[in-house]
């Protein structure tokens, strides 16, 4: 087990190790390198890539992958075991959300019901290991939960779907069920390590557990003081309890880290070191003390946005910092609108991480099926996404046995639709529903692949269609908001608009749209591998990790925000602590953090209190300035604010009541 801290290299140490084991005669694809995120696998690769200079193109590799991504590609060659087709689509949040939704839609009961969303966390966590008993806490939803599993997965296998729980969830089913499979991965991976251990949860253990059982070779990475992600699963006993599921481990720690200055390294240490539940370390740098940290407190949350933004301008135009070497880090996506007015008021460029992507959303996955559909009819993935949408009579029920009958006559679900036609498989009033959805595919394919039309505009056929099937109704319906009905409407039309591009001669409709579909497919490509270029970054503490930047502001932080309000509730403020250290750790060269007074709520500013977190830093390492002189206070200033806030009391500007 290497214990490695914040910024200490742990990336380039499992790269080595891996070039260690195949220098040594491990032949490469026998080992497997698990991590969390694609980034950090695609790292690893390039990194061992490089190292191995010799090795030729066709040489065997080592697998290195996430724990999704490996379910998926057990998944892919064994699905048929558990009832799926190869060809399964794995639904993004999003879909799950709309899959749960038009469950939740059938439900009789006439009580109001919660939020879909509100209900899918806790369907994850019962997929990943956590039992319904250690969810009632959440009362209600979680009782529903528990209830609409069963309708939830069958909405799934009707689409041939999985969420991305069930690539974990199913493939330790098929490991646990078929011994010739689980015997073939032990046999191939001898050589097992996993990244970021401290933030795998139950399902992600048993994976690990299971491969490992027989060999026991097995090395891990992980630092306990980064474990934030508990409210999705993460177990950080998985680590912290290291020795008692493997007795024989060795641990190693690396406590020197080669990002941040050493006074942004004993802020982090004297915060973390607050938590009872940790391995203890204390990382130290070579890059000399730094600056130390600058703290400011603002009226209001608008003009703590406004004084980032001047800063950052500040520094761009005086001392030619680059945007992009900025970031500002906070707790919640709320806090993003006040930045984002402010940069945009300011023309600096900035990057929203962990905004929903414009092809992730229903209206526009509905429209591109429907378009893949009339240019191959036996495309499943594009069929079962829309069979049904907006409703026309063919129930999930139907859609599993159609689904059924093609798995076993070897073709497609619109091939199995024919044949259950044929056959009068199906009552009348569902042999009508499936004629009229046959006859649309039909319909509209004639008029994509009739001979070149001069003038056939695909935007005005598009919009026809969807004006036919009542797409536009559904759209709105499916809304409580009209304003949001309206966003999507919006989203689709400008879609749309992109169909008539230039005509070449000779070019079919269907040729046109497929080549318009292509476009599309570059398009999203481009979208997701985009870098922001010279951009200041926005982002969540939670999705912060594993980051680094020269100059970091973090904000909000204030009493309900950080540490967060649930997190008192639920008893899980040594988790909040270690999310305020994992943002300290992002900052290499200097770090601003700020809090308001009053922060805008529902319209209104309402009055809010600096966080208990802000005491834990030394304050010798700490500048408080004056938000209104922009000055840095006098020593005694400072002490005297250092003491009102131990003290308990609301730290007042110099200058104005307390």
């Amino acid at each position: 087990m290497i214990l490695a801290g914040a910024g200490t290299g742990k990336t380039r140490v499992i790269t080595f190790r891996i070039a260690h084991l195949i220098a040594k005669g491990v032949p490469p694809d026998k080992i497997l390198a698990v991590t969390f995120t694609n980034k950090a696998a695609k790292e690893m690769r390039e990194r061992l890539g490089q190292m191995r200079l010799r090795a030729a193109k066709g040489d065997p590799q080592p697998t290195i992958c996430t724990f999704h991504s490996l379910g998926a590609r057990l998944l892919r060659q064994h699905a048929e075991r558990l009832g799926y087709k190869r060809n399964f689509v794995i639904y993004n949040e999003s879909e799950q959300i709309s899959a749960l939704k038009k469950v939740m839609s059938q439900l009789s009961s006439k009580a109001k019901l919660p939020d879909p969303a509100e209900v899918a966390p806790l369907i994850s966590r019962h997929k990943n290991g956590a039992a319904w008993t250690a969810l009632a806490r959440h009362g209600t939803i979680s009782a529903l939960a528990k209830s609409l599993l069963g309708k939830y997965q069958s909405a799934l296998r009707a689409c041939n779907a999985m969420d991305f729980d069930d690539l974990l969830a199913l493939s330790l089913q098929l490991l646990r069920e078929h011994e010739d499979v689980l015997a073939d991965c032990r046999g191939r991976f001898q050589y097992v390590m996993v990244d970021e251990y401290q933030d795998t949860n139950a399902a992600q253990f048993e994976l690990v557990r299971l491969l490992t059982a027989r060999h026991q070779n097995l090395c891990v990475v992980g630092d306990d003081d980064q474990s934030i992600y508990g409210w999705r699963g993460a177990e950080i006993s998985n680590l912290l309890d290291m020795e008692k599921h493997f007795p024989k481990v060795k641990v190693v720690k690396l406590e020197q880290n080669y990002r941040s200055t050493n006074t942004i390294l004993q802020a982090a240490n004297a915060v973390i070191r607050h938590n009872a539940q940790r391995r203890a370390k204390q990382l130290w740098s070579q890059k000399g003390e730094g600056r130390r940290i600058v703290l400011r407190v603002f009226p209001s949350d608008e003009e703590e946005a406004q004084a980032v933004a001047r800063r950052i301008e500040v520094a761009r135009v005086g001392h030619r910092v680059p945007w992009g070497r900025h970031a500002v880090l906070f707790r919640t996506n709320q806090q993003a609108r006040a930045l984002e007015t402010a940069l945009r008021a300011a023309r600096i460029r900035y990057h929203l991480i962990g905004g929903q992507s414009y092809f992730d959303r229903r209206e526009v996955k509905d429209f591109l099926a429907y378009l893949k559909l009339f240019v191959n009819p036996h495309d499943d993935i594009s069929l079962l996404r829309v069979a049904n949408v907006p409703a026309r009579g063919l129930s999930d029920a139907t859609m599993e046995r159609l689904l059924a009958e093609s798995h076993a006559s070897h073709g497609s679900v619109f091939s199995a639709m024919r044949l259950a036609q044929e056959r009068g498989l199906f009552q009348t009033r569902t042999r009508d529903c499936l004629a009229a959805f046959m006859r649309l595919v039909e319909s509209e394919r004639a008029k994509l692949h009739s001979t070149p039309v001069p003038g056939f505009s695909l935007r005005a056929w598009a919009e026809g269609w969807l004006q036919d099937i009542g797409y536009w109704d559904d759209l709105r319906r499916g809304e409580k908001d009209a304003e949001a009905a309206e966003h999507r409407v919006r989203n689709l039309k400008d879609l749309i608009s992109m169909l008539d591009g230039p005509e070449l001669e000779g070019e079919t409709p269907a040729s046109r749209l497929i080549s318009f579909l292509e476009q599309v497919s570059l398009d999203r490509e481009r979208e997701e591998d985009e870098e922001a270029g010279d951009a200041v970054t926005l982002i969540t503490m939670h999705s912060c990790k594993g980051l680094e930047f020269p100059h970091v502001f973090i904000v909000g932080l204030e009493h309900g925000l950080l540490p967060h309000t649930r997190s008192i509730e639920e008893n899980t403020l040594e988790e909040e602590r270690r999310l305020f250290y994992v943002a300290i750790t992002r900052a290499q060269q200097t770090l601003d953090i700020s809090y308001c007074l009053a922060r805008m709520k529902y319209g209104q500013l309402a009055p809010s209190h600096p966080s208990a977190f802000l005491q834990e830093l030394p304050e010798a390492l700490v500048d408080r300035e004056d938000a209104k002189s922009k000055k840095p206070l006098s020593p005694q200033e400072a002490r005297q604010w250092f003491a009102q806030m131990k003290g308990g009391l609301e730290p007042s500007s110099p200058g104005t009541a307390g």
